[in-house]
This record gives structure tokens, C-alpha cells and sequence, in this order.
């Protein structure tokens, strides 16, 4: 019996014991994240599987795990050899996680879900959905922690303050913003619990997550105080002299304490039923009203001020260097002892030559051949391919710097490439450029210009799976919320100072993948007799693959933007570059003619 199978066995002797006939795992933690600390990985802990997005439903006899088109490959290979049963979504018949349960509602009598870990807006689609078939919903505390042997804590990382000439607004100033929209909500209090808008408000940065500076905490906020659940230790005695100036900073676990003083006051507080678990939802049953909207602090952090636009376009400039370093060494130098890995740790130690460099944004995605096919892959030591062989390499990979954060993809031709490989990248290439260049008008949301990105891909018959673009933070999440652009019907216009990513790809299963990504912001270009109308602005700087591109796919309009955004990576970072270095990008950006 291997170790994932002896888990599953343990889950559901605790199942038979507490008459549970199944347990949804939602693989997240107690701040309802996309991003979890070792002690939250309950899904990788049931299954093997180690991608960020997917849910598992354990019944007596089966394991079930719900994957999108993301992890479709990656799910396979980590699930190979145990008893789990992997489920493609979008794939014909596959029924998602709580239409199965209702499915099953013959012998799904009584499931179990932890409420430390459970969403209240989670909860409500599922009561909707299981109440009329008889399943009862029954709410549990931290399971896992008598199941899961020498289980990890939670890290408590030094906090440090980002300064205002950085952040460009004081936490203080973003409080009394945030009190005006809550009393204009009705409400007399804020409850917050994700942590990447807590460390937007508070100025504050950590390191408890692995790649996303931020640190465990609870948000508390009223007329006339401000609350960080966290623990003092992680402050030096300066800053937590400053902190309380404004803010009350009480320890960590406390935190359900606090909210229950707040609501025996009989206040009105205002939360976001995504963002909020069920365990403190029912600690908010003495309220006098509970109002729910998004946190208001979600949206503010996504519409960047001029000084964090203005960071974004530093950590780019200094992210562009490392990149031309990088590419300019793999071009000059043999290349046939690298690997996925330490290709991934080639370019990282370029990023680390900028001292204001402060580690990686995202865990690499380098993906070779038919590894980059797998939308996600993560190189293991098990896995990982030596980079020889007429293919393409997919190298997705970030930064976070003092002043901003980084998200980028390039697809590298190594070695040989073939008509087909060319074609392929330059329709991806055609969707990119396409996209960069729109322009529309103020209340467009982002899935009115996904397939702007998809459509020459369309008319060959081609497409891929994932979003087109997700939001980015400021030193911060590299993914963030609420904008994105993707087919799905996100009803938030995208709104100036929104940094999002523009990544189309192409995915052929068991040869290799494509995907060309650049982070661009929103602003406002001109206003017309009908309006304001918005535009991007490309930030990223690192010049295209070349030898992939096929030019007799491209019309003069796609030539020139293709000449200007090369001109342009070529003026800005030449001035900063050694000779070889230099005359390399100076060849690689040079015009391209039809």
C-alpha cells in the first residue's frame, strides 16, 4: 500500500466514524487563496497532486479529483499508480464536483466539509444544490489534524513596511477610504481576510507563502479602530512603534475572539461572502446586520496609482535586462547540458545581478517538448528533460522587485524548428499583438476582448484552454483579482492603472507548446463624443523568438507594431548592456521586412 492510498484509508476511517458518507477538499486554507503554506496543502496531502486549482471528494470507497484543461497532463502523471480517479473538466460527460455529489445522492447521504477552509459563498451553491436531493451538508472542524502525522505549521516570516514613495499612497489614506465606502455600504465595521489586500492597505509585505510576500493575518476595521490579527514578533521595534500609531496589532490566533467583541457591540459589519470562511461567518450571528459585497479594498488594489505604475514599469526595465542577459547567453554559449531546471536557474541568477531583485514571483514553468504541452508544468528532479532535440522550450517565469512584479513567457527555439512550429508561434504571436493594440471604450470587460487574442488561432482550427490574461499585483500576488480576460463572463470593466497579462498559447499534446506573454496596463487614450476609450501600455521588455516567426503570416499593420515593440526593447535597454551584449539585441530587434 503506497502512502497515498494509506491516506485515503485513513480519511475514511474517519469518515465511517463521524457517519460521513463523503468529504469535499477544497485544497485551500483558512484565507480562501489561490497560493497555500505547506500546512494547507490538503489536496497534494490526499492525492500526490501538486497544482494550485483542483477539488477532491472522498467517498467510502472512491477518491475523485477535479482538474481543468490547466492540469490535465500534470494530474495524470501524479495521480498514475494510486487509487485516485482523475476528472477533466470540459472533457464530454464530466459531471463538475457538485452536480457528481447530487449524482450520487443514492449513497451520498451525509458530506462533510471543513468550515475552517469553506467559503460561504461555496457553501450556498452547494446547499443549493444538494438540499433538493437529500444530501445534508455537515460542518466540521480542521479535519486533517487528526489524520495528518507531523503536519507543518504555519510559517511567521519577518514583515517589512513598503515605503509610501513606493506604494504611493499611505495605509492611512487607504483606511479612510475604505471606512467611507463601508459606512456608505451601511455598515459600521470590515471584517478581511485575504491576505494580498491586507498587505495592499496596510504598506506591509512578508514572506509567508512561497513567492507572494505576504503574511498571515486578519483585518479588522471600524469607525474608530483598526485591528491586524498577526503576531508583534515578526515586527522590528520601530515599525510596530509606528504600526500603532494607527493600528492595534493583536496575535493571530485571537482573531475569532475579536470578531466576536465586534459583533456583541451589535454592529453592522460588511464582508465578502467569497472571502469569508464559514467558521467566522457563524461567529457573525450577533451582528445587527451582516452586509456583503467584494471587499472594497480588492478593487482599489487592482486601479494602480501613478507611483505603482511607474514601479511596474521599473521592475520591468530591470526584469528586461535580466532577460536579454539570459537569451544573449543561451544564444552564444552550448547549450546541451541544460535542463528544464537549471535553464530556470540560469536566468534566475541573471535576476538576482539587480539589487533590487528580491526572488521569484511565481515557481518556474519551463517546459520542453512535449512538457510543454502540460499548461502548468512544474520540472521536477524525476521529470526533468535535458534541452536537446528540434523543439521549443515554454520558459514562464517571474520576478518580484522593490518596485514591482514580474510575469512573462517566452517560447525559445533551441535548436531545429519545423513549418509547423513557425506557424503555430506566429498565430499565437498575431493574438498577442492584437490584443496589446485594442482599444475600447470605458465599461468594456475583459471577456469582450479575449477573442481578440484567440482569433486567428480559431481560423485554423486551433485554440487552448486557458484564460488570455489574469490580473497582476504590485509586489504582490501575481495573480490578482477581480479583472481578468478570458471567456468567462466577469461582469468587471477594466478600468485604468489595471495591470493584467496578455498570454495566448497553443498546446499539442505530446509534442510541444507555445505561449507568448507580456504584462500590459490600462489607460485612458482619448475621449471621443462617445466617451472615454482606454488602451494598453506593453511593459514588459524582452525581444520575440525570431527564428519563429513566420513574417509571410503577417500584414504590414502586425509588421510594424512587431518593428516598433522591438525598437523600442532595443533603445531601452541597450544603454545598460556590454558590447556582446549589445550587438546581440541590436541583431535580433533589427526590422523585419515582408
Amino acid at each position: 500500500m503506497n502512502t497515498i492510498e494509506k491516506r485515503i484509508k485513513s480519511v475514511q476511517s474517519f469518515m465511517e466514524s463521524h457517519d460521513l458518507d463523503a468529504l469535499y477538499i477544497s485544497g485551500t486554507d483558512v484565507h480562501l487563496g489561490e497560493y497555500v503554506s505547506d500546512r494547507y496543502r490538503s489536496r497534494e496531502w490526499i492525492t500526490g497532486f501538486t497544482g494550485s486549482a483542483g477539488t477532491v471528494v472522498v467517498t467510502r470507497n472512491e477518491t475523485h479529483l477535479w482538474v481543468d484543461s490547466r492540469y490535465y497532463l500534470q494530474g495524470a502523471l501524479q495521480t498514475e499508480n494510486t487509487p485516485v480517479i482523475l476528472e477533466r473538466l470540459g472533457d464530454a460527460g464530466v459531471l463538475d464536483p457538485f452536480d457528481w455529489i447530487r449524482s450520487r445522492s443514492d449513497t451520498i447521504r451525509r458530506i462533510g466539509l471543513d468550515k475552517t477552509t469553506l467559503s460561504v459563498a461555496s457553501y450556498r451553491v452547494l446547499k443549493k444544490i444538494l438540499e433538493p436531493a437529500l444530501v445534508e451538508i455537515v460542518l466540521l472542524d480542521d479535519f486533517l489534524e487528526e489524520l495528518w502525522v507531523r503536519r507543518p505549521e504555519n510559517p511567521f516570516s519577518t514583515v517589512v513596511e513598503m515605503n509610501v514613495e513606493i506604494a504611493g499612497e499611505s495605509r492611512g489614506h487607504k483606511i479612510g477610504r475604505i471606512r467611507d465606502k463601508v459606512k456608505s455600504a451601511g455598515a459600521d465595521a470590515t471584517i478581511i481576510s485575504t491576505l494580498d489586500d491586507i498587505a495592499w492597505i496596510t504598506n506591509l509585505r512578508g514572506g509567508d507563502l512561497p513567492h507572494t510576500p505576504v503574511f498571515f493575518s486578519y483585518l479588522i476595521i471600524t469607525s474608530d479602530e483598526v485591528i491586524l490579527c498577526t503576531d508583534e514578533s515578526r515586527f522590528d521595534t520601530k515599525l510596530l512603534q509606528r504600526l500603532f500609531e494607527e493600528i492595534t496589532v493583536v496575535p493571530y490566533r485571537s482573531v475569532m475572539e475579536h470578531v466576536e467583541r465586534i459583533t456583541s457591540k451589535g454592529l453592522s459589519v460588511y464582508i465578502s461572502d467569497e472571502c469569508t470562511t464559514m467558521e467566522m461567518y457563524e461567529k457573525l450571528g450577533g451582528c445587527r446586520a451582516v452586509i456583503e459585497g467584494a471587499n472594497f479594498s480588492t478593487l482599489m488594489k487592482a486601479k494602480k496609482n501613478e507611483v505603482e505604475v511607474e514601479g511596474m514599469r521599473r521592475a520591468h526595465y530591470l526584469d528586461g535586462l535580466a532577460l536579454v542577459k539570459f537569451l544573449h547567453h543561451l544564444d552564444t554559449n552550448d547549450t546541451e547540458d541544460l535542463t528544464e531546471i537549471s535553464i530556470a536557474r540560469l536566468l534566475e541568477d541573471y535576476r538576482k545581478e539587480s539589487e533590487e531583485y528580491l526572488g521569484p514571483s511565481f515557481a518556474p514553468i519551463a517546459g520542453f517538448g512535449p512538457h510543454g504541452a502540460m499548461e502548468h508544468y512544474s520540472a521536477t528532479s524525476e521529470s526533468c528533460s535535458v534541452l536537446q532535440g528540434d523543439t521549443l522550450l515554454v520558459l514562464d517565469t517571474g520576478g518580484q522587485y522593490e518596485s514591482g512584479t514580474t510575469d512573462i513567457t517566452r517560447t525559445l527555439a533551441l535548436n531545429g524548428v519545423s513549418d509547423q512550429m513557425k506557424r503555430d508561434y506566429t498565430l499565437v504571436l498575431k493574438g498577442n499583438l492584437a490584443l496589446s493594440a485594442a482599444r475600447f471604450p470605458k465599461g468594456t470587460k475583459g471577456y469582450q476582448l479575449d477573442v481578440l487574442a484567440r482569433q486567428f488561432l480559431w481560423q485554423s482550427g486551433l485554440s487552448y484552454g486557458h484564460g488570455t490574461g489574469h490580473g497582476v499585483g504590485h509586489r504582490l500576488n501575481v495573480h490578482e483579482g477581480p479583472q481578468n480576460i478570458s471567456p468567462r463572463t466577469l461582469q468587471v470593466p477594466l478600468e485604468p492603472g489595471m495591470v493584467l497579462s496578455d498570454e495566448p498559447g497553443l498546446y499539442r499534446k505530446g509534442e510541444y507548446g507555445i505561449r507568448i506573454e507580456n504584462l500590459v496596463t490600462v489607460f485612458e487614450e482619448a475621449v471621443t463624443s462617445y466617451g472615454p476609450f482606454y488602451t494598453f501600455e506593453v511593459l514588459t521588455l524582452c525581444p520575440f523568438e525570431r527564428k519563429l516567426i513566420d513574417v509571410s503570416l503577417l500584414n504590414t499593420e502586425e509588421i510594424a507594431m512587431l518593428n516598433a515593440y522591438h525598437g523600442w526593447v532595443y533603445s531601452e535597454l541597450s544603454r545598460e548592456l556590454n558590447d556582446d551584449q549589445k550587438e546581440w539585441l541590436k541583431e535580433v530587434t533589427l526590422p523585419i521586412e515582408q
